[in-house]
């Protein structure tokens, strides 16, 4: 509840509160401001009921009046709205510019953008379980008696980082690895820290323990507009070994869609490496060219992006072997993203490596079908997958998020509808405190022949049933009457209502969110009926001329 009435405040205007422009002088606030008191100030009324309606009301014209009426306050509100008010910064008797007022907003969300830093991590994870299930096409005769396959996890392997920002500038990083295969563990856990140099560059220091004690450092720095560099250096003790390595990277944007990346690496993996992407709305493909020792390969690879799935293709060829590699992925939730690849080559065999993303958490799970390139373990690894895909999402999943999703769409009906339901109550409230200023109001535009509202209609006009206001197949109105509220706002023979939504007036409320709301005013002035229909933002001024309802 406690949000909700915290939205509700958020969508009140205070300039339709007091029905002015934005541009209203200090004398035409504290007119507005009185010709309020006359309808609700509590002491205008002596029954309990209409009083404490009263009191609630006049408190809400209350509050816009004292935040238009200061300078500084309105300035805040007009740039910032309610969230700039509700800061939390302490007013001062001195009046400030609008940038001075501006100023001191950014300097308070940098503070408290600091306390949300401190409190915030960024976990990241990728859990990878190897599984080896040849059995099912290498058959050999050795297995002939035996009734199962033998699938078993062949290897595990689990990474987890959190990132915790110490400052604007200062993030540190916690990460660690622990992996299990051919009966030997291994794993390792490092520590960095990343400082933000200037807007150009950032630096980062990391220390580390696993297989041996290393200590890392590396850089990056925007060299132009369109092209950045990073390097490295790392220095690992394994045993009585000292190793070095380094790194270096340098990027450029080669055209509106191409990236170029050159990169070398010195030390014991020493190798030079280009790559090249272009990258679309709807399509990636990649090139990558390596020539290192011991291992020389390169890489074309194709995404095709659709709606919600990506399709790939690749080829790798190298000293070792070649692989070709296709997949699709596709989102199945708003956070989630599953996805299949077939890898086929020399040395490698069939995998089928299945990948789930969730948020920052990744889980993979190649699966070793045949250590030969077996055409069984082809077509059953891509169809297989595919079906079993299809038919979970038809069984399982389509029909869940659709009852998630009607669930929603009911939560969300039912909010709607206890805030229509308050905003009407108080429309009610408002329209009943006004009754007897309408009448005295009423006869004296009449005693001068003045302007007298007929009748106002607020709400989605054209979907209006002609007989009793109600729109087609609904069964609450869509169209709301509006003559009181708005007689309450002539004053001596004329009416404006402000540039809002009207919705934000006194004695009005939205009978139909999201839809498009005209409001309809028939009136008469020196006994002459006029009508006219504005848009819900439009300002309105009464009488004119054009108003004038021609009957012949």
């Amino acid at each position: 509840m406690a949000d909700q009435d915290e939205g509700q405040e958020d969508d009140i205007d205070y300039y339709g509160v007091l029905n002015v422009r934005k541009q209203a002088t200090d004398e035409e606030l504290r007119s507005a401001y009185r010709r309020m008191c006359v309808l609700y100030h509590p002491d205008k009324h002596l029954d309990p009921a209409k009083k404490t309606a009263a009191v609630q009301l006049f408190s809400k014209i209350q509050k816009a009046y004292d935040v238009l009426n200061d300078s500084e306050t309105r300035a805040i509100y007009d740039v910032y709205g309610q969230k700039g008010l509700d800061a939390g910064w302490e007013v001062v008797e001195r009046k400030r510019t609008p940038a001075e007022i501006q100023a001191e907003y950014e300097q308070l969300q940098r503070e408290q953008e600091e306390r949300r830093l401190q409190q915030r991590t960024n976990p990241k994870g990728n859990i990878s379980v190897g599984v080896d299930a040849t059995d099912l096409f290498d058959n050999f005769d050795v297995f002939e008696d035996r009734t199962l396959p033998n699938i078993e996890i062949s290897n595990m392997t689990i990474m987890q980082s959190i990132e915790a920002p110490l400052t604007r500038r200062d993030t540190a990083t916690l990460s660690g690895n622990l992996g299990v295969g051919n009966g030997i563990g291994t794993g390792n856990i490092s520590a960095s820290i990343r400082r933000v140099l200037s807007s150009k560059a950032w630096g980062e220091f990391e220390v580390g323990a696993g297989t041996g004690p290393n200590i890392a450092l590396r850089g990056f720095r925007n060299l132009t507009r369109r092209s950045y560099g990073t390097s490295g250096i790392n220095v690992q003790l394994k045993g009585d070994v000292l190793q070095v390595g380094f790194e270096a990277m340098i990027a450029r944007q080669l055209s509106k869609n191409v990236n170029g990346y050159l990169t070398w690496r010195a030390g014991i993996h020493s190798c030079m490496n280009t790559t090249v992407v272009r990258e679309t709305e709807h399509s990636r493909a990649l090139l990558v060219l390596q020539l290192g020792i011991p291992n020389t390969f390169a890489v074309a690879s194709y995404t095709r992006k659709l709606e919600n799935t990506r399709i790939k293709g690749a080829f790798k060829t190298g000293v070792f072997g070649s692989i070709l590699e296709y997949g699709v992925e596709t989102k199945i939730s708003q956070h989630s993203h599953l996805g299949a690849t077939i890898s086929v080559g020399i040395p490698v065999g069939v995998t089928l490596k299945i990948k789930l993303t969730r948020a920052t958490q990744v889980y993979n799970f190649p699966i070793s079908l045949s250590e030969e390139l077996s055409p069984a373990a082809i077509f059953y690894g891509t169809f297989i997958p595919l079906t079993a895909y299809w038919v979970v999402k038809i069984l399982i999943v389509n029909p869940f998020l659709k009852q998630e999703k009607e669930r929603e769409n009911e939560i969300n009906k039912e909010k709607i509808e206890r805030q229509m339901a308050e905003k009407r109550r108080e429309a009610e409230a408002s329209i009943d405190l006004m009754k007897e200023t309408y009448e005295r109001t009423v006869e004296y535009e009449r005693s001068r022949h003045g302007l007298i509202i007929i009748s106002a209609l607020y709400g989605n006009l054209v979907s209006m049933d002609n007989t009793d206001h109600y729109s087609h197949g609904r069964s609450k109105p869509c169209v709301i009457d509006v003559t009181i509220p708005v007689q309450c706002q002539v004053k001596d023979s004329r009416l404006f209502l402000t540039d809002v939504n009207k919705y934000n007036l006194s004695g009005f409320y939205d009978p139909c969110p999201d839809e498009e709301k005209l409001l309809r005013i028939r009136y008469e002035f020196r006994d002459v009926v006029h009508e006219v229909t504005v848009a819900d933002s439009e300002p309105v001024k009464l009488p004119k001329q054009s108003h004038k309802v021609d009957f012949s």
